[in-house]
């Protein structure tokens, strides 16, 4: 290990010199067995390593996530996926792995946003996991630790260029943190607050039943959303993210973007989805692409023309009689918000999703609207007096 790591640039390449250094003098948390890691790959790394060890420790699950500019677009626990799940994340001929699967989870819910991660994993890189890692676009990968068959499938990744991070898994930052920004140094304390079951507590509508799997993915949405970048709404279903709006200055535009990404997610489902006549050796970026473009309701004449290129015979859209329909088929999904909701708006839309339970800090002038709100579609919801904004 290194007190210091000089890199090859900053955020973009005309801010060098760069580099990553402890101010203690003690070494870094971390060693690089591969490739070359930048600014940003060591900022997601980082960040989303904290994520997946506090899900860790918060559930005993394996746990993953992928990451992009500093954002999950993806957050897992290791729960079995589905035969149809297993065919929309591109997994459905490999031998999974319970850390395997959770990634498959972060990386499938999100395709597009997810092209070219940083991958957070919370438990020693077994075989299987690797050989997921292996076939798809992304930049780096941080663990506690590497079986040595997947370190050599990691290692050879892009040529041997693939950032492949071991970070100390006893390792833990000070109780205070600083960064500058424009000569001027900011002084915090570290957000070192766990999840704790009191937070789950206080139910504030009449329907008080929240099941064990919800309670999870309350869990799930809490740790998610503290290394999320503000203002942040998440949708989580069966343990893991289906939806992640980040980085807007409205809360309602925050669940509309999650909001959208969670409908995707479950149009992928949709039978006519599932069996879209690609044409042989699309590749999955491709793939992705198109099954994207199939399922937007705005679709011009000219971006269908590109659709021969991909697909054998031309596909007939869903109406939005049959997107309504198989959306409303979905119930049970958890919205968890890092700050409070300002206005009833988000739960309006959350309830277009399959909205069932809802996590938020409380402390609105309006929250007994978004109480009466989530009555009015029978939502059960926990305020749990804990914001989670990171910037």
């Amino acid at each position: 290990m290194t007190s210091s790591l000089p890199l090859r640039y900053g955020t973009n390449p005309q801010q060098s010199p760069a580099r990553v250094f402890m101010k203690s003098g003690a070494d870094l948390p971390i060693t690089i067995l591969g490739g070359s890691p930048g600014y940003i790959n060591l900022l997601d790394a980082l960040n989303a390593w904290q994520l997946v060890r506090e899900l860790r420790q918060a559930t005993g699950l394996p746990a993953a996530a992928s990451f992009k500019h500093v954002s999950p677009s993806g957050a897992a626990l290791a729960v079995p996926l589905t035969d149809v799940l297993r065919k929309i994340y591109f997994v459905d001929d490999l031998e999974l792995s319970p850390l395997a699967e959770a990634y498959a989870r972060a990386r499938g819910v999100d395709r597009m946003s997810s092209f070219g991660d940083f991958i957070a994993l919370s438990d020693t890189v077994d075989l299987a996991t690797a050989r997921v890692i292996a076939r798809e676009v992304s930049d780096g990968v941080i663990a506690p630790a590497y079986e040595s068959a997947a370190l050599e499938i990691l290692k050879a990744k892009k040529a041997g260029k693939y950032a492949v991070i071991q970070i100390d898994p006893a390792y833990e930052s000070g109780l205070t943190e600083s960064r500058e920004v424009f000569g001027v140094t900011f002084e915090q304390r570290h957000h070192d607050r766990p999840v704790t079951p009191g937070d789950l507590a206080n139910i504030v509508t009449t329907d008080k039943d929240i099941p064990a799997a919800a309670r999870r993915d309350m869990t799930v949405a809490w740790i998610t959303l503290k290394y999320t970048q503000s203002n942040s709404v998440c949708f989580v279903k069966d343990g893991q993210t289906t939806g992640v709006g980040a980085g807007q200055q409205s809360r309602v535009h925050c669940t509309r973007l999650a909001g959208s990404k969670a409908d995707l997610w479950y149009l992928r489902q949709h039978p006519r989805v599932l069996n879209l006549p690609f044409k042989p050796g699309i590749h999955r970026p491709d793939r992705d692409n198109a099954i994207d473009q199939f399922l937007q309701p705005d679709v011009t004449p000219a971006e269908k023309a590109n659709w021969s290129n991909v697909f054998s015979s031309i596909p007939a859209q869903l109406t939005p009689e049959e997107r309504r329909t198989w959306l409303d088929s979905l119930s049970g999904v958890t919205l968890g918000s890092d700050a409070f909701f300002p206005f009833r708006d988000s739960i309006d839309r959350a309830a277009r999703s399959g909205v069932r339970y809802v996590l938020q800090p409380g402390g609105s002038n309006r929250d007994e609207d978004v109480i009466a709100a989530c009555h009015e579609y029978g939502m059960s919801m926990v305020f749990s007096g804990v914001r989670l904004f990171h910037h």
